[in-house]
């Protein structure tokens, strides 16, 4: 192909250099596998330029998700709760997974079952906005959930995001 895109025949490799040449632009090789191979004229530089510039235009569009965490006491106060609980709905509609820690401290550990009502407190309280993936897990002193965006944060992401685009 020219460099405006029109077809310029099958031809041996050394006249099509010479066209490339003539032109002052690159010979590349766009589709090896076929027979014969195609080729187009253009400048190399430029071309290898626009794809780069296409793929960070690819790449703004995408969000990386990473893994927030919240740590909590198995003797929290109830507005030391709503507040944690406020920040952890803030990851959650930010897309971002969460990772909810409960500490035990010395002879808490024996009362496990508290931080276990708590994560289910935790889980119900968050369960129109995350889905919890898998039980809970003991880590040493550590009570470990994660908790998952849900589809209705998804929902009201996309939402907003049209919201945006419309106004």
């Amino acid at each position: 192909m020219g460099e405006q895109g029109e077809q310029l025949g099958v031809m041996p490799l050394y006249q099509a250099r010479e066209v490339a040449k003539a032109h002052g632009l690159d010979l590349v090789e766009v589709a090896a596998t076929s027979v014969p191979p195609v080729c187009r004229l253009l400048d190399y530089g430029r071309f290898k330029y626009e794809q780069a510039k296409k793929e960070r235009e690819a790449k703004k569009g995408q969000k990386i998700p990473t893994v927030r965490e919240m740590r909590f006491r198995p003797s929290i106060s109830d507005h030391d709760l709503a507040s944690k609980i406020k920040l952890v709905e803030k990851f959650l509609v930010d897309r971002d997974k969460v990772r909810v820690v409960i500490m035990f401290r010395g002879r808490e550990i024996t009362h496990s079952d508290l931080g276990w009502k708590l994560l289910q407190k935790v889980a119900e309280l968050l369960k129109d906005v995350a889905t919890l993936e898998g039980h809970p897990v003991m880590e040493g002193r550590r009570m470990v959930a994660v908790l998952a965006p849900g589809a209705a944060v998804k929902a009201r992401k996309n939402r907003e995001t049209e919201e945006v685009k419309g106004s």
